[in-house]
């Protein structure tokens, strides 16, 4: 940023930093500042941040988007399309692009985190019980409680606690 701000990736790396620290509004800004620098940028880590932000639906959109333009996406852009779903609860619609990126990032967690509360939700247990068991196979210290304070820093606490409902429907552990 120091060296060009008007880099659009410098705007999106900053993005995400300030995604990850919980800064929605700062963190959604600065890839729309992407955005506006070269209308032709794209980033997976935008939708990521919109999902996190409480904007499930523009992250699909944005998610969509980012997949038709760069045929080589990253096997994490389907895994947040997958979590955009499920903060709508579409369930059925999230499980798709999950298994997509399982299919290329296997030992990729939080997908498995999501599959399983979608089948969770979707009444699909054997198969939210067999996601649960491949979470705890990558990570056998998983908990939800720790993810909760690490990882998933959700600006409406309602989104946390639809997602972690969903996880502990799956019957991965709490603490």
């Amino acid at each position: 940023m120091q060296a060009d701000p008007n880099l659009p990736q410098a705007r999106a790396q900053l993005g995400w930093v300030l995604s990850r620290r919980a800064e929605h509004a700062l963190a959604v800004a600065e890839f729309e500042k992407a955005v506006d620098l070269n209308p032709n940028f794209t980033d997976h880590r935008f939708g990521a941040a919109l999902v996190y932000a409480g904007e499930p639906r523009k992250a699909l959109k944005v998610l969509a988007s980012h997949m038709r333009v760069d045929p080589f996406y990253a096997p994490m852009a389907p895994a947040f399309l997958g979590l955009a779903h499920h903060m709508l609860k579409q369930y059925a619609e999230a499980v798709v692009p999950l298994r997509e990126c399982i299919a290329r990032a296997p030992n990729f967690r939080p997908a498995h985190t999501w599959l399983a509360a979608s089948y969770a939700r979707l009444g699909q247990m054997r198969e939210a019980r067999a996601e649960a068991a491949e979470v705890l196979r990558i990570e056998p210290t998983y908990t939800i409680t720790r993810t909760s304070k690490r990882i998933m820093r959700f600006k409406n606490a309602k989104d946390a606690a639809h997602v972690f409902a969903g996880l502990r429907k799956a019957g991965l552990p709490e603490t």
